[in-house]
Protein backbone atom coordinates (compact mmCIF):
# COMPACT_ATOMS: atom_id res chain seq x y z
CA UNK A 1 0.00 0.00 0.00
CA UNK A 2 1.28 3.48 -0.93
CA UNK A 3 2.46 5.59 1.99
CA UNK A 4 0.48 8.80 2.45
CA UNK A 5 2.76 11.82 2.83
CA UNK A 6 0.26 14.68 2.92
CA UNK A 7 -3.27 15.10 4.20
CA UNK A 8 -4.35 16.14 0.71
CA UNK A 9 -3.15 12.76 -0.61
CA UNK A 10 -5.22 10.98 2.02
CA UNK A 11 -8.37 12.91 1.18
CA UNK A 12 -7.97 12.65 -2.60
CA UNK A 13 -7.05 8.94 -2.52
CA UNK A 14 -9.90 7.86 -0.23
CA UNK A 15 -11.87 5.17 -2.10
CA UNK A 16 -14.95 5.73 0.07
CA UNK A 17 -16.54 8.62 1.98
CA UNK A 18 -14.75 11.25 -0.14
CA UNK A 19 -17.40 13.96 0.25
CA UNK A 20 -17.91 13.19 3.94
CA UNK A 21 -14.18 13.31 4.66
CA UNK A 22 -13.94 16.63 2.79
CA UNK A 23 -16.66 18.00 5.08
CA UNK A 24 -14.75 16.89 8.18
CA UNK A 25 -11.56 18.41 6.81
CA UNK A 26 -13.28 21.76 6.22
CA UNK A 27 -14.49 21.83 9.84
CA UNK A 28 -11.07 20.90 11.22
CA UNK A 29 -9.18 23.34 8.99
CA UNK A 30 -11.39 26.16 10.27
CA UNK A 31 -10.05 25.49 13.78
CA UNK A 32 -6.71 26.60 15.21
CA UNK A 33 -5.25 23.13 14.80
CA UNK A 34 -2.37 22.30 12.46
CA UNK A 35 -2.99 19.62 9.81
CA UNK A 36 -0.32 16.91 9.71
CA UNK A 37 -0.04 13.24 8.72
CA UNK A 38 0.62 10.59 11.36
CA UNK A 39 0.11 6.83 11.14
CA UNK A 40 -0.94 7.17 7.51
CA UNK A 41 -3.80 9.58 8.09
CA UNK A 42 -4.62 13.20 8.89
CA UNK A 43 -3.87 14.28 12.43
CA UNK A 44 -4.68 17.73 13.80
CA UNK A 45 -2.30 19.07 16.43
CA UNK A 46 -1.79 22.03 18.73
CA UNK A 47 1.77 22.97 19.70
CA UNK A 48 2.94 19.46 18.83
CA UNK A 49 0.19 17.70 20.81
CA UNK A 50 -2.13 15.32 18.96
CA UNK A 51 -5.71 16.54 19.36
CA UNK A 52 -7.91 14.80 16.77
CA UNK A 53 -7.42 12.39 13.88
CA UNK A 54 -9.55 11.45 10.89
CA UNK A 55 -10.11 7.89 9.73
CA UNK A 56 -12.15 6.01 7.16
CA UNK A 57 -13.09 2.36 7.05
CA UNK A 58 -15.55 0.26 5.08
CA UNK A 59 -18.44 0.59 7.51
CA UNK A 60 -17.79 4.05 8.95
CA UNK A 61 -15.66 7.17 8.89
CA UNK A 62 -15.03 9.56 11.72
CA UNK A 63 -12.89 11.37 14.20
CA UNK A 64 -10.85 10.18 17.09
CA UNK A 65 -9.93 12.43 19.95
CA UNK A 66 -6.62 11.57 21.54
CA UNK A 67 -7.76 12.74 24.99
CA UNK A 68 -11.42 12.00 24.29
CA UNK A 69 -12.01 10.42 27.70
CA UNK A 70 -11.54 13.90 29.19
CA UNK A 71 -14.17 15.52 26.93
CA UNK A 72 -17.61 16.27 28.37
CA UNK A 73 -19.21 14.48 25.37
CA UNK A 74 -22.32 16.66 25.54
CA UNK A 75 -23.77 15.01 22.43
CA UNK A 76 -23.05 11.46 23.64
CA UNK A 77 -21.14 10.71 20.42
CA UNK A 78 -17.90 9.18 21.66
CA UNK A 79 -17.12 5.48 21.96
CA UNK A 80 -14.13 3.54 23.21
CA UNK A 81 -13.00 1.42 20.27
CA UNK A 82 -11.13 -1.03 22.48
CA UNK A 83 -12.94 -1.27 25.80
CA UNK A 84 -10.60 -2.29 28.58
CA UNK A 85 -7.50 -1.42 26.53
CA UNK A 86 -7.81 2.21 25.47
CA UNK A 87 -7.70 4.72 28.29
CA UNK A 88 -7.80 8.12 26.60
CA UNK A 89 -8.67 7.74 22.90
CA UNK A 90 -12.33 8.08 21.92
CA UNK A 91 -13.95 7.77 18.48
CA UNK A 92 -16.89 9.59 16.94
CA UNK A 93 -18.13 7.19 14.26
CA UNK A 94 -20.32 8.30 11.38
CA UNK A 95 -21.90 6.28 8.58
CA UNK A 96 -23.51 8.95 6.40
CA UNK A 97 -23.26 12.64 5.57
CA UNK A 98 -26.31 13.16 7.79
CA UNK A 99 -24.21 12.16 10.81
CA UNK A 100 -21.92 15.18 10.31
CA UNK A 101 -22.92 17.92 12.74
CA UNK A 102 -20.55 20.85 12.02
CA UNK A 103 -21.42 22.99 15.05
CA UNK A 104 -21.20 20.08 17.48
CA UNK A 105 -17.96 18.81 15.94
CA UNK A 106 -16.49 22.32 16.19
CA UNK A 107 -17.43 22.49 19.87
CA UNK A 108 -15.74 19.14 20.57
CA UNK A 109 -12.63 20.28 18.68
CA UNK A 110 -12.55 23.57 20.62
CA UNK A 111 -12.84 21.71 23.93
CA UNK A 112 -10.14 19.20 22.90
CA UNK A 113 -7.81 22.04 21.86
CA UNK A 114 -8.38 23.78 25.22
CA UNK A 115 -7.44 20.55 27.03
CA UNK A 116 -4.27 20.27 24.92
CA UNK A 117 -3.37 23.90 25.61
CA UNK A 118 -3.82 23.32 29.36
CA UNK A 119 -1.65 20.20 29.20
CA UNK A 120 -4.52 17.99 30.35
CA UNK A 121 -4.01 14.35 29.47
CA UNK A 122 -4.50 10.86 30.77
CA UNK A 123 -1.15 9.32 31.64
CA UNK A 124 -0.11 6.37 29.52
CA UNK A 125 -0.02 3.01 31.23
CA UNK A 126 3.47 1.52 31.45
CA UNK A 127 4.25 -0.71 28.48
CA UNK A 128 3.70 -4.41 29.02
CA UNK A 129 6.79 -6.58 29.13
CA UNK A 130 7.45 -8.77 26.09
CA UNK A 131 6.69 -12.42 26.87
CA UNK A 132 8.12 -14.51 24.05
CA UNK A 133 6.54 -17.89 23.35
CA UNK A 134 9.18 -20.60 23.05
CA UNK A 135 7.95 -21.61 19.59
CA UNK A 136 8.37 -18.10 18.16
CA UNK A 137 11.76 -17.71 19.81
CA UNK A 138 12.92 -21.00 18.25
CA UNK A 139 11.62 -20.01 14.79
CA UNK A 140 13.42 -16.64 14.95
CA UNK A 141 16.65 -18.37 16.01
CA UNK A 142 16.45 -20.65 12.94
CA UNK A 143 15.52 -17.85 10.53
CA UNK A 144 18.33 -15.31 10.95
CA UNK A 145 16.74 -12.72 8.63
CA UNK A 146 13.45 -12.87 10.51
CA UNK A 147 15.31 -12.78 13.83
CA UNK A 148 17.20 -9.62 12.88
CA UNK A 149 14.04 -7.99 11.52
CA UNK A 150 12.12 -8.88 14.70
CA UNK A 151 14.85 -7.29 16.84
CA UNK A 152 14.48 -4.08 14.79
CA UNK A 153 10.69 -3.87 15.34
CA UNK A 154 9.24 -1.52 17.92
CA UNK A 155 8.45 -3.12 21.30
CA UNK A 156 4.73 -2.80 20.58
CA UNK A 157 5.00 -4.68 17.29
CA UNK A 158 7.12 -7.37 18.95
CA UNK A 159 4.42 -7.80 21.62
CA UNK A 160 1.69 -8.06 18.95
CA UNK A 161 3.49 -10.96 17.30
CA UNK A 162 4.28 -12.67 20.60
CA UNK A 163 0.69 -12.30 21.82
CA UNK A 164 -0.67 -13.58 18.48
CA UNK A 165 1.33 -16.80 18.82
CA UNK A 166 0.73 -17.17 22.58
CA UNK A 167 -3.03 -16.84 22.14
CA UNK A 168 -3.17 -20.11 20.18
CA UNK A 169 -4.04 -23.05 22.43
CA UNK A 170 -2.72 -25.92 20.32
CA UNK A 171 0.83 -26.45 19.09
CA UNK A 172 -0.36 -26.95 15.52
CA UNK A 173 -2.16 -23.61 15.57
CA UNK A 174 0.95 -21.90 16.96
CA UNK A 175 3.03 -23.38 14.14
CA UNK A 176 0.50 -22.19 11.52
CA UNK A 177 0.56 -18.71 12.97
CA UNK A 178 4.35 -18.64 12.99
CA UNK A 179 4.43 -19.73 9.33
CA UNK A 180 1.99 -16.92 8.52
CA UNK A 181 3.89 -14.15 10.34
CA UNK A 182 7.51 -14.97 9.47
CA UNK A 183 7.28 -13.36 5.99
CA UNK A 184 5.69 -10.26 7.55
CA UNK A 185 8.46 -10.07 10.14
CA UNK A 186 11.15 -10.43 7.45
CA UNK A 187 9.62 -7.44 5.64
CA UNK A 188 9.79 -5.38 8.83
CA UNK A 189 6.00 -5.10 9.00
CA UNK A 190 3.90 -5.19 12.13
CA UNK A 191 1.08 -7.69 12.54
CA UNK A 192 -1.59 -4.96 12.53
CA UNK A 193 0.06 -2.40 10.23
CA UNK A 194 -2.73 -2.68 7.65
CA UNK A 195 -5.16 -1.35 10.26
CA UNK A 196 -2.90 1.60 11.09
CA UNK A 197 -3.14 3.09 7.61
CA UNK A 198 -6.60 4.54 8.29
CA UNK A 199 -7.72 3.53 4.80
CA UNK A 200 -10.76 1.38 4.00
Amino acid sequence: MRKIKTASEFYSAAPMWKAELASLRKILKSSELKEEVKWGGPCYTLDGENVVGVGAFKSYFGLWFFQGALLKDAGKKLVNAQEGRTKSLRQWRMSSSGDIEPALIASYVTEAAALARAGEKIAKAPARKLVMPAELSAALSKDKKAGAAFAALTPGRQREYADFVSAAKQSATKEKRIAKILPMIREGSGLNDKYRTCQP
